[in-house]
């Protein structure tokens, strides 16, 4: 992984926050059920994994499997959702992440998520996270990340200027949705820094939030 080697300083008016792999560590249990349901298809497992980070569900499907129809590919995605919602064994909190999210009091920002609203409750809940109370999830979408619709909402939800807000993102099809939204990107973990975004942390407990008084935020990173 190469982080950033020197501190990196952004400015912003609104923080946009992913979930999975960003704030909360839940990959064990989608490995269990991804891998479950590669097994059911005949796909490899792990060729299935590299696709399935950051999408919703429906959308990594119509990758995997390109000839089944997009309707069922939703069904087979509600049974995905309640199957992982029903899942929390090993899902923790990202480091840094309860106190990263602590000092965003009084800062605009939002969660920008590809799980519902079901999913991400519990996750957030199980990982001991506070859920932010401005939330873009699967159900306030009509398409997935690599998508930029989700972070678009986010910043509109926010009244903030697309180009003023700062994206949170572990995944490349949520860095490439950070980007296409024209926003800077700071990458969480090892997973990002495959997909280049602007800079990139170990995790959250590498980053510091300084509110400025006049609507602004400064980010120092690494």
């Amino acid at each position: 992984m190469t982080a950033t080697a020197v501190p990196t300083v952004l400015t912003a008016r609104a923080l946009l926050l992913d979930m999975d792999g960003t704030l909360v560590n839940s990959d064990v249990v989608v490995e269990r059920c991804w891998r479950r349901w590669a097994e059911r298809h005949g796909l490899d497992g792990d060729e299935v994994m590299k696709v399935v980070h950051g999408r919703q569900g429906y959308a990594s499907m119509a990758l995997l499997l390109p000839d089944r129809p997009m309707a069922q590919n939703h069904a087979d995605n509600a049974r995905m959702l309640a199957e992982e919602t029903a899942d929390m064994d090993g899902v923790v909190a990202i480091p840094g992440a309860e106190a990263f999210l602590a000092s965003l009091a009084g800062v605009p920002h939002a969660l920008v998520t590809s799980a519902d609203v079901a999913l991400s409750t519990a996750r957030m809940a199980a990982a001991g996270l506070a859920l932010p109370e401005v939330r873009i999830t699967a159900e306030s979408v009509g398409a997935s990340k690599p998508d930029p619709e989700g972070f678009l909402k986010g910043a509109a939800e926010l009244g903030v200027a697309p180009s003023e807000c700062v994206v949170f993102e572990d995944s490349g099809a949520g860095i490439a949705a950070g980007r296409a939204a024209g926003m800077q990107v700071v990458g969480v973990g090892p997973r990002a820094d495959f997909h280049e975004p602007d800079v990139v942390v170990r995790d959250l407990a590498q980053v510091r939030v300084e509110a400025l008084g006049d609507g602004r935020v400064r980010l120092y990173i690494g």
